[in-house]
């Protein structure tokens, strides 16, 4: 017997230990997922509009299939030859643009930043690290150290220089800049100076293409096209973190550097690649694989191991059948429009953000002074839940709801979204 979810909380709290946290002050205990849905306990049905892990839906049977069937032949490394590992690699590259074709696989997006720093530090010779604040990407002590996020005492090795977000709403840029893109770019000719006073060149930028943690931030393309171009006239390779906004997420394109118009030297990916199995890669070019394989070499136990391999082809094969990036593109427009006749109508709503099914509205008690509306935006969120929809909450003061359902969310979702969203608004009114 699992118990009730108060005995779960105590057994959970001694089994795990503190540092593990709940979503909702209510912790929601869950015990099936289908499609677009999961189920609680009590066989209360909540629509998941937060976790982009379940890619192409919660347990998606075509995956399911394509896992159980390898699971039943044979799982071993990448120290075997076996086709499916392949012709996974295969249909990766197939996707990206440029010279980006060769594949190494981990087990997450943690994995994945951590050996695109090795890699990258291998074939420049240099050791610095360019970051962008409010940034998740991993929890490795590495990567960890690379993650610059809101709220967090930690200080940085020197090794690493973080750049402000391209913050145009709340930054120290607003709007009001003649050129916001080209003063936040700026921005990584001052931390490449640090790395310099401090003796070293940057081996890699790390950047995400859909700034995630400071509130769903997606700047013109001019922004990333001159961040790239001057970390590599610093000698230095770009990495495209695309775990959260990578595989169709943003709506036009399967990759989220895309949408800027440009390739980068390394691109990380990470959960969404296997729909909910421990799925992630690193991809780069031929010549940067082969300098990296001629000073160094690597090897993971589980990375690319056949099973993982026929679930991660499994989940590109639903992405294309079913045509996903075009429901991205439309279905996003189509939420995008309710969530702006909303800002129409509630005042708490300072701005909506975002590209695809990655979302942002920041809420404020006033537009003017866009003092944050966090206790709203708290119990929106909770409201939202006890309602049977599940979203998030982020930004420096925890203002902003996010939204990121799978890639198979369709426009009568958006509208049970759309219509409790309102709901709580108008509660909130009154």
């Amino acid at each position: 017997m699992s118990g009730t979810t108060d005995q779960l909380i105590a057994r959970r709290k001694k089994a795990l230990g503190p540092a593990y946290e709940h979503f909702y002050e209510r912790p929601l205990h869950l015990v099936r997922g289908e499609d677009v849905w999961v189920y609680d306990e009590a066989g209360k049905r909540y629509l998941d509009c937060y976790n982009n892990v379940p890619s192409v839906g919660h347990c998606n049977p075509y995956v399911l299939e394509a896992l159980n069937r390898q699971a039943g032949l044979l799982n071993t490394h990448t120290r075997y030859l076996h086709h499916e590992v392949i012709e996974y690699a295969e249909m990766i590259a197939a996707t990206l643009p440029g010279d980006l074709s060769v594949c190494t696989f981990v087990c997450t997006g943690t994995e994945a930043n951590d050996l695109a720093y090795r890699i990258a530090s291998t074939v420049t010779g240099n050791d610095g690290v360019v970051v962008t604040s409010g940034a998740y990407h991993g929890n490795s002590t590495l990567v960890d150290q690379m993650s610059l996020e809101f709220g967090r005492d930690h200080v940085p090795p020197d090794f690493i220089v973080g750049i402000e977000s391209p913050y145009t709403y709340r930054g120290s840029i607003g709007s009001d800049h003649p050129n916001p893109e080209a003063a936040y770019a700026e921005l990584t000719d001052q931390a490449i100076d640090t790395l310099a006073s401090r003796g070293k060149k940057p081996a890699m930028l790390i950047i995400d293409s859909s700034f995630d943690a400071r509130g769903i931030l997606t700047p013109a393309p001019e922004y990333q096209q001159s961040v790239y171009q001057k970390v590599r006239a610093a000698s230095g390779l770009v990495v495209a973190d695309e775990v959260q906004s990578g595989l169709c997420r943003l709506g036009d394109h399967y990759w989220g550097f895309e949408d800027s118009d440009v390739i980068p030297d390394i691109v990380t990916m990470g959960k969404p690649m296997g729909d909910g199995h421990p799925v992630a890669v690193v991809v780069t070019t031929p010549e940067i694989a082969a300098e990296f394989a001629a000073k160094s070499d690597y090897f993971n136990t589980f990375g690319g191991n056949p099973v993982s391999a026929a679930v991660g082809k499994a989940v590109l094969e639903v992405v294309e059948r079913d045509n996903l990036l075009g429901n991205v593109h439309s279905t996003s427009k189509y939420l995008l429009e309710g969530l702006h006749k909303l800002t129409q109508e509630f005042d708490l709503i300072g701005e909506v953000r975002g590209k695809g099914f990655f979302l942002g509205i920041e809420l404020v008690t006033d537009r003017n002074s866009k003092e944050p509306a966090t206790t709203q935006a708290a119990w929106i969120t909770e409201y939202m839940r006890e309602s049977g929809v599940l979203i998030s909450k982020i930004g420096d003061y925890r203002n902003i709801l996010k939204i990121r359902p799978p890639l198979v969310f369709r426009p009568e979702h958006a509208d049970i979204v759309l219509q409790k969203l309102r709901d709580a608004l108008t509660t909130l009114n009154n």
